[in-house]
């Protein structure tokens, strides 16, 4: 990558005070790794697409290569305008790792600019988010942590540790949030054990802690989202609200943007705060996400340049701004978990919990312990028995063969046996998977199934790697 010239550092240097709304863009970018090289190789989706032009959009596969690099031109010619432009990134560890498997030098080194250039810094905020692309409601709660361990080091061996130190976000996929409770408060506490600090919601997938729906005004300012597990033990995170369903467009056409323009501070901790506005869209997928939004982005920073009171900004950023403690946040919770309190009372234990989700679908059809995500029409569940059995029974298999060994071990983690049937559990977990429906997609996922199988029948002991 060639050098790039030098800036000024622009960091956003108004107050809480001076401000009357923010706005977060963030920026989801993901391909699934398959088992369908040339003769069955992992290698990444996008570089299927590369390889296979006639096959659905396959064309648009360069397209999508430049949109991942992009924002490493569009945030420095910003900069030199005398802008004051912010965008959360979101990485997919597959997709990080595809780039590397193509030696797509001209991805990687945008990424690493992006990552770690000190005025960069200043305007990109990469978040984490689950290494496999997994939905965390259908998620074996002991690969949850593993799923996001294996994404930070990904970054880390990629960009470097520091700039891993500050990712303090994290991005679920789907925006797919957990409302079981074991499943939440696993999610959650593997979340803070590993550094996060916030975490992006949708706000359909959260209710008030007595049930009720989000007001406008909650959805603007930060909450502290409980997890409480069956055994009643409860933990905390901060939560941004993403609004507004799963329409590319807001981004797209930055009308988050154009949102904040037109609001007022919201209340918070007994006092006001800047409103914020925060959105999350496919950056590379779609027609407006490849054609319309560079065009939009520098638009609506250069509308903001000289306009007092509304400024972008990034989640950390924000969250540092406000100068608010997370206990004076609006307490919320997985949505449909007021219910199942309701029903639990005061029982607590795996068995009253499930005997009270039974209860409650038996009342209410609507009922569904599956988690939420951006879109309700779409289940991650049903039907793909096919694909969940076969996940359950690697994941089950996997831990049965490694946790004794590495909880007196740790060193297993970096031998050969124990990566090469990891790799396989983390990509089995891969949304696209049941996604796209039945078809080569889950045949894609009992591929792997097998694969991991072999890799567990294969090493009856762990050997350390050369």
């Amino acid at each position: 990558m060639e050098q790039r010239p030098a800036a000024a550092d622009h960091k956003q240097s108004a107050t809480a005070q001076d401000l009357q709304a923010c706005f977060a863009c963030a920026l989801h970018m993901h391909q699934p790794t398959i088992p369908a090289g040339a003769n069955g190789e992992l290698i990444n989706h996008l570089q299927f697409m590369l390889e296979h032009p006639g096959e659905g959009d396959n064309h648009n596969a360069e397209p999508f290569a430049q949109c991942y690099r992009r924002m490493a031109e569009l945030m420095p010619q910003l900069i030199s305008e005398g802008c004051h432009p912010r965008i959360m990134l979101d990485y997919s560890g597959t997709l990080l790792w595809g780039f590397e498997q193509m030696g797509r030098s001209d991805i990687l080194d945008a990424l690493r600019y992006l990552a770690c250039d000190p005025v960069m810094q200043n305007h990109v905020e990469w978040l984490g988010s689950f290494w496999g692309h997994a939905v965390a409601p259908s998620t074996p709660i002991p690969d949850l942590k593993l799923q996001i361990q294996a994404w930070q080091h990904q970054f880390a061996a990629l960009f470097g540790a520091e700039a891993l130190s500050r990712v303090r976000g994290f991005s679920p996929p789907e925006m797919h949030l957990p409302n079981h409770p074991d499943t939440l408060y696993a999610f959650v506490q593997a979340l803070k054990e590993c550094g996060y600090t916030w975490l992006l919601v949708q706000e359909h997938s959260v209710e008030n802690l007595d049930g009720s729906a989000l007001s406008q005004q909650q959805c603007w300012v930060p909450n502290r989202l409980v997890a409480r597990n069956s055994s009643g033990e409860s933990v905390s995170i901060t939560a941004l609200i993403k609004t507004q369903g799963s329409d590319t467009k807001l981004v797209g056409q930055m009308q988050p943007c154009y949102e904040a323009l037109g609001l007022g501070r919201a209340p918070l901790g007994g006092g006001q705060v800047p409103a914020l506005v925060a959105q999350i869209a496919d950056g590379e997928n779609g027609g407006v996400m490849m054609n319309e939004f560079p065009s939009a982005f520098i638009q609506a920073h250069h509308k903001l340049r000289d306009q007092a009171g509304t400024t972008a900004i990034n989640g950390s950023e924000y969250l540092d701004l406000v100068e608010v403690s997370e206990a004076d946040f609006p307490g919320i919770q997985a949505v449909r978990q007021h219910q199942l309190w309701q029903q639990l009372g005061r029982s607590q234990g795996p068995e009253a919990v499930t005997a009270a989700i039974e209860a409650c679908r038996a009342s209410d059809p609507g009922f569904a312990m599956e988690g939420a995500s951006w879109t309700n029409n779409l289940s991650w569940v049903e039907g793909y028995e096919n694909v969940l059995g076969p996940m359950q029974q690697l994941s089950a298999a996997f831990h049965q063969r490694f946790d004794a060994e590495v909880a007196q071990d740790p060193s297993i983690t970096q031998t050969a046996p124990y990566q090469e049937a990891l790799l396989h559990l983390l990509l089995l977990e891969t949304s696209c998977f049941r996604y796209w429906g039945q078809g080569v997609w889950t045949d894609y996922a009992r591929e792997l199934y097998r694969r991991g199988e072999a890799a567990l029948a294969a090493t009856p002991a762990a050997q350390p790697i050369p």
